[in-house]
């Protein structure tokens, strides 16, 4: 049976609804705005107004630790948005049997599903956005030197992030779980990013095992694009391996009610 010339416009059109409409939803929520988009800064903030991060450290090739921090910031936005946003209102979805419903019409899960994607990544790169211009404006952090490198590290970086919380998502039935979960892969996902101590001051073989999490190698690959190089394509290499890894997973352990 062929399909309906008008089937393609009617799900793409069904489709930029769910968009609108979960935009209006999560613009709704000041808890998920503000440990997304503003945490990441005001937490870069608190650590530039120490005196001694902006201190100037040989052991540190003549570099702050607040050098060090912006980058921290922004993988700290990837990390709330794919672990402590996302998946409770995914799951929220699954549990009150919203996307059971979705099935029998013409707007798929799917589309919530993407959405959702679409919304908190683009939340947590606008939240990196602020952490870079803050980090330049009030504390004289330069810009990333290699732009196109730290594009593709960021873009990555997203990816892993939004990638794990859709395993969080997948693997949790309810929102209490999704709790439970995303927390227990939040504080080393932390720590593996940097936001105790930053990569580039870890001892070398705890760094090394670091450089082999997604966010490890996302801190080390945007570090290196911050001063002006392209990132090691091994840190590229293991952070795009995770996002491949993890949405085989999620994909497969998905399931709508």
């Amino acid at each position: 049976m062929s399909v309906p010339a008008t089937a393609a416009p009617r799900s793409s059109s069904a489709t930029a609804l769910v968009v609108r409409a979960e935009a209006r939803l999560f613009l709704r929520e000041p808890g998920s705005l503000f440990w997304v988009v503003l945490f990441p800064t005001l937490l870069t903030t608190i650590l530039g107004l120490i005196p001694s991060f902006r201190e100037s450290s040989a052991s540190l090739g003549g570099r702050r630790v607040i050098d060090l921090y912006v980058p921290v910031g922004v993988l700290l936005a990837m990390i709330m948005a794919g672990l402590q946003a996302m998946p409770p209102v995914l799951t929220g979805y699954r549990e009150r049997g919203i996307l059971r419903r979705m099935s029998t019409t013409p707007v798929r899960p799917a589309s919530l599903l993407g959405a959702q994607i679409l919304l908190h990544g683009v939340a947590a790169l606008c939240a990196a956005a602020l952490v870079i211009l803050v980090g330049r404006i009030a504390f004289g952090v330069e810009l990333p030197g290699q732009l196109a490198g730290y594009a593709v590290a960021l873009v990555l970086a997203t990816a892993s992030a939004l990638a794990l919380g859709a395993v969080v998502t997948a693997v949790s039935r309810t929102q209490k779980i999704a709790g439970a979960v995303g927390s227990a892969a939040f504080f080393p996902a932390m720590f593996a990013a940097g936001v105790y101590l930053p990569v580039q001051t870890m001892p070398g073989t705890l760094r090394h095992i670091v450089e082999l999490t997604p966010f490890g190698a996302a801190s080390q690959a945007l570090d290196q694009a911050t001063r002006g190089d392209w990132p090691s394509w091994s840190h590229l290499g293991v952070t795009a391996l995770w996002a491949v890894v993890l949405t085989a997973v999620a994909a497969r352990r998905f399931r709508w009610e």
